[in-house]
């Protein structure tokens, strides 16, 4: 991993009739260890991209675009998050090919993972 890691959340979502990709981010202090998840950090990042795209239900109901692959956090070097990411966004958003963003998420990251609950428990994350 790069010397400045940064997690990114990315919502895959449609909102009247178009799809829509909103992206939180912030850098970390170091990369996550092999083997652990973003903890802590990958939640807050969630929560907040989370909280932003509930306001914005305002302007139309949300649905998730890919099921269980809708909500996902990534580990990457910040030059990609600043050059190669807004790229596969807009690729993603134009042709809708999901197949695609998510190879082109892979060679980005590396590592990454799905954000997933159910009644009463604590968010979980698994490894894609």
């Amino acid at each position: 991993m790069a010397e400045s890691p940064y997690l990114v959340c990315l919502a895959l979502i449609e909102q009247n009739g178009r799809r829509r990709l909103p992206i939180g981010g912030g850098s970390l202090s170091e990369p996550i260890a092999a083997g652990a998840d973003p903890g802590e950090s990958g939640r807050a990042m969630a929560l907040d991209l989370l909280l932003r795209l509930w306001q914005q239900s305002d302007d139309g109901p949300l649905a998730r675009c890919e099921g269980l692959q809708s909500l996902l956090l990534l580990e990457l070097p910040m030059d990609c998050f600043i050059e190669a990411l807004p790229k596969l966004k807009a690729e993603w958003i134009n042709s809708g090919d999901t197949i695609a963003l998510l190879q082109g998420l892979r060679e980005l990251a590396g590592r990454g993972w799905t954000l997933q609950t159910a009644k009463y428990s604590q968010p979980t994350f698994s490894s894609w």
